[in-house]
């Protein structure tokens, strides 16, 4: 019961601790300062269902600092390039707005908070001062410092009321999940030794879990290190232990793809008493794992000692950091070798341009059209309408159902209208008298609001924000109730706008973005085939589980696409890891593949990408002969034919849209 108040109470201190500090200070419009802290700590509540974690909640608060700022800046300089054709300022913000979506889109789902912020905040200056007239936009630079000032006021308090509530870390729940992550690896090992034909499926269901499970365990991490500086040690071992576990991954999927494509090489009857028992604790797979490490140094079968041992020795580095992490004791001369391993862990870029285009464009088309009818018209809530079309627009892209947000906002900005009225027109102008009354109201709305939003229900969180912003907290109040009814209708009817937008303007960029993603993996597959070191020293594990977490996403139920995906990034690991002959028509022959590959994955026509992939198909035909020619060895011309053939039988996939 505590700690389901808990966040309640957060949200109720913070929000009349603004509202005190900002009429003390005698700020203009405290209501921006409420509402950042409502976004900050509500926002991250909604997304965390319950009480969020300090380091999530700091993360937050560090990326709407940025885009505040940033918006502000790209506000002054449209002002002042614009400031004689108010027009001209207008297609300005919407163009500087759909830029900063389509930028968005592009970079990490978690950072794209800042970006989308930067949009929509220059939008909400251009429109305050140009509704304030020639004066309005005099006075822009003042503006630009009180929101700025005001929203930085707005987190101080969030984070605040977060340490006097005593912060949620995320440590516990780290601890729990490195520990359930090695249970989870030993089980889909298990079960890719002994699946058979019928548990296939269950198959691909156990490793997609673990890949997402995996995935989030590098954004848990990142919000350790935002908590406090004490995490570092524990820090620099997770993000090997993230390594690791992508490894143990490719490992375990490695054994069912050879199984399933070649199962004279492994003996099921004699892997099966490896594995045979289940586990259900750390403890469990440490005994396992010396049982294994045994039987494998004892198998005559090279093939199988190598995945056993393999899988096993990363296993034990594993099990080395977790004791380290969750101690967070100093790192010892083994955890030392572990984590100076000589990789550079390659960063990934985005295959969903398209994608992203497609929202900018969305924005951009939108909020123009918006713009050009409030500027004929005049209509007095055309300026709310326009903002809450560019936040919707914005935000709700890089979310998984855009539409289910854009619902949330509607839902919410419908409630505000009858909670707000209540407020507006009773129970703010009784309270006028006494601060402690105004306190009392201010934090039962927020309290309230507190309790819906951590259970996630529809449109909570855009009811609290909707009702903090159409309540025009100014300084000193003024109980206008035309402003109130303007502020309401745009409100609504810009959300229902947003709506309709993403529903007519369709997103078809899914097969695209999909082709894009197996040709991404394609070509790291044939960037693997070098005897260059410094290339076998890059790890593109992480970049390719990532792109294969979008491939999940995108088509959830598609095994084909699993399967290639799979078959590649395997095919990569184990070729990045062989013994190739070192000799100058080789390393030749390397650099013509890759050329090959790289106009593969950059053709933007479906015959020029054809033509490309048939060369590039040929070229693996000539390379496994000349592979025969300097005796290479066989494990490393059977993983050449093994990717030619997987691009040879799903050619129209890799080719076409």
């Amino acid at each position: 019961m505590i700690e389901f108040l808990r966040f309640p109470l957060k949200l109720t201190f913070a929000l009349i601790a603004v509202l005190m500090i900002g009429f003390y200070l005698n700020l203009e419009m405290p209501r921006w300062a409420m509402m950042s802290a409502s976004i900050v700590a509500g926002g991250t509540a909604f997304f965390a269902g319950g009480d969020p974690y300090s380091g999530a909640l700091k993360y937050r608060s560090i990326l709407r600092i940025t885009g505040t700022f940033i918006g502000c800046v790209a506000a002054l300089t449209i002002i002042i390039t614009a400031v004689r054709a108010p027009l001209i300022m207008l297609l300005l913000c919407c163009i500087w707005t759909g830029i900063c979506v389509w930028l968005s889109s592009l970079i990490k789902v978690e950072n794209s908070y800042a970006l989308s912020l930067a949009g929509y905040t220059a939008m909400i200056m251009v429109m305050t001062a140009d509704a304030s007239g020639s004066s309005g936009l005099m006075l822009a630079p003042q503006f630009a410092v009180e929101r700025c000032s005001e929203i930085v006021l707005g987190i101080l308090c969030a984070i605040l009321a977060d340490i006097i509530f005593l912060p949620r870390s995320i440590k516990e729940m780290i601890d729990d999940e490195v520990d359930s992550l090695l249970v989870a690896h030993y089980r889909l090992l298990r079960l890719c030794i002994t699946y058979g034909d019928k548990k296939k499926e269950e198959v691909y269901k156990a490793w997609s879990t673990l890949i997402r499970s995996t995935m989030g365990l590098s954004t848990m991490y990142s919000q350790l290190m935002m908590e406090s500086s004490r995490w570092q040690k524990a820090n620099c071992r997770l993000q090997i232990l993230n390594t690791l576990s992508l490894t143990m991954l490719t490992q375990a999927v490695e054994t069912f793809l050879i199984q399933d494509s070649y199962p004279k090489y492994i003996p099921l009857r004699y892997y099966y008493l490896l594995v045979e028992k289940d586990v259900k604790t750390v403890s469990d797979v440490h005994k396992r794992i010396k049982v294994m490490r045994r039987m494998g140094r004892a198998s005559k079968n090279g093939e199988i000692a190598m995945l056993l041992n393999n899988w096993v020795s990363t296993a034990t580095e594993y099990l080395l950091l977790i004791k380290g992490i969750k101690n967070n004791s100093r790192i010892t001369m083994i955890e030392e070798s572990i984590l100076k391993r000589e990789e550079v862990v390659m960063r990934a870029h985005s295959a969903e341009t398209h994608y992203a285009m497609i929202n900018g464009l969305r924005t951009f088309v939108s909020t123009t059209l918006a713009s050009l009818f409030w500027f004929y018209t005049g209509w007095t809530s055309g300026s709310a309408c326009m903002v809450m079309l560019a936040v919707i627009t914005a935000l709700a892209m890089r979310v998984h159902n855009p539409l289910m947000m854009a619902k949330d906002f509607l839902y919410g900005m419908t409630v505000a209208v009858p909670l707000g009225a209540l407020y507006f027109i009773y129970v703010l102008p009784n309270t006028q008298q006494s601060k402690m009354l105004l306190c009392i109201v201010i934090g039962l709305l927020g309290f309230m609001g507190g309790i819906f939003v951590q259970r996630r229900q529809l449109g909570t969180l855009g009811a609290l924000i909707g009702t903090i912003n159409v309540l025009v907290l100014d300084n000193p109040m003024q109980f206008e109730f035309n402003v109130f009814l303007n502020n309401v209708l745009g409100q609504v009817i810009g959300c229902f706008v947003a709506m309709m937008v993403i529903l007519l303007v369709r997103d078809k960029s899914k097969v695209r973005t999909g082709r894009k993603l197996l040709n991404h993996f394609m070509y790291t597959a044939i960037s693997s085939i070098t005897n260059n070191q410094a290339h076998s020293r890059q790890n593109h594990l992480p970049v390719l589980y990532q792109h294969l977490l979008i491939l999940l996403n995108l088509f959830p139920g598609d095994i084909d696409k699993y399967h290639i995906a799979l078959t590649i990034i395997v095919g990569h690991y184990r070729l990045r890891n062989s013994d190739i002959p070192v000799n100058a028509e080789i390393l030749a022959f390397h650099r013509h593949l890759q050329y090959t590959a790289h106009h593969v994955i950059s053709a933007y026509r479906d015959d020029k990408r054809s033509y490309y992939f048939q060369r590039l198909l040929e070229d693996l035909e000539v390379y496994q002969k000349k592979l025969l020619q300097y005796e290479a060895p066989l494990g490393v011309i059977e993983l050449v034919k093994i990717l030619a053939d997987i691009l040879n039988k799903y050619y129209d996939t890799f080719v076409h849209i």
